[in-house]
């Protein structure tokens, strides 16, 4: 048994090509260098190696590439057996990956509820559904990027992430509230067509959308978890949506700017700097959070913008 965090202490570095978009300094945490490629490992990581030590023989996880390679990295460590049941829209990169990490992967529905609902039906007793956003030791393990934040010194205007079920904004708004930063607003970046949180806040209340529109199928939660949009009532979040074009450029120019490859559901947040949301135009310490993300290439960014240029 691994007694230590699963995850790493990720750079921090300032962005001068980001800055320059902006009016203010930019600073990124960049938790692509993970390695599981995402943040989800340090959740995930925490998650797993308690459920392990409560007794789990194996470990099941519902997930569209992230949380599954998160739990598939996580399990080889702990040398535990790990079943992954991924939606059909997952990608072929995203399957690769977490094939390689040893686990089982099955493919299952067209959606991630679907693929959720049947990895929950392979579960019981000492084998444990991870979830991929919706468990407070996920959120205390995500936590741990604001305190290696606070461990810096820095101390940001705002924190730019982007939304899918919710657990990196439940993290984060934690850390912010356990590091004495809880004046500190959070800028919630989705993109059209799993924009959960923005439709159930223009509602005002948790409600589900009908169907997941966007490529960016990291962010596809028809409904975030109960808490983030709880955490909207008691912690400054400011709800921005970018289009899928948007998010796809910022993929492309990030990886022009700082040769590191991410993800639409990464490039969500990304987009909001580069094109400068509202919010942020008096801001002068930023902090984004490079979620990351494993299920892309190039090509496949490439093809993206192809398609959604036509």
């Amino acid at each position: 048994m691994i007694n230590q965090d699963l995850h790493l202490n990720t750079p921090l570095l300032e962005s001068v090509a980001l800055s320059n978009r902006v009016n203010g300094r930019v600073w990124l945490k960049i938790e692509a260098m993970q390695p599981s490629s995402s943040f989800k490992l340090r959740g995930i990581g925490r998650a797993c190696r308690h459920y392990v030590k409560d007794g789990a023989i194996r470990l099941v996880s519902s997930s569209g590439g992230n949380a599954g390679l998160a739990v598939a990295y996580s399990g080889r460590k702990l040398s535990v057996p790990v079943t992954v049941v991924v939606p059909q829209t997952t990608t072929q990169r995203a399957i690769e990956l977490i094939e390689q990490e040893g686990a089982e992967l099955i493919v299952h529905g067209e959606t991630w509820r679907e693929a959720h609902e049947y990895a929950l039906s392979l579960t019981g007793g000492d084998q444990v559904c991870i979830h991929p956003f919706d468990d407070p030791l996920l959120w205390e393990g995500h936590a741990t990027i604001i305190d290696e934040i606070g461990n810096t010194g820095l101390w940001p205007d705002t924190v730019v992430l982007s939304v899918g079920g919710g657990g990196l904004l439940c993290g984060v708004i934690e850390g912010l509230h356990r590091n004495d930063m809880a004046a500190v607003p959070v800028l919630a970046v989705e993109t059209v067509g799993a924009h959960s949180l923005a439709a159930s806040l223009k509602a005002g209340k948790h409600i589900e959308l009908d169907a997941i529109t966007s490529i960016a199928t990291s962010l596809g939660a028809k409904r975030v978890a109960q808490k983030a949009y709880d955490w909207c009532s008691e912690h400054r979040v400011i709800s921005h949506v970018v289009s899928d074009k948007d998010a796809v450029e910022a993929c492309l120019q990030f990886s022009s700017d700082h040769r590191i490859l991410v993800e639409p559901a990464c490039g969500a947040s990304l987009a909001a700097v580069y094109n400068q949301a509202e919010f942020l135009a008096d801001k002068r310490s930023i902090l984004v959070i490079v979620c990351g993300g494993a299920g892309v290439s190039i090509a496949q960014l490439q093809q993206w913008k192809e398609h959604l240029n036509t």
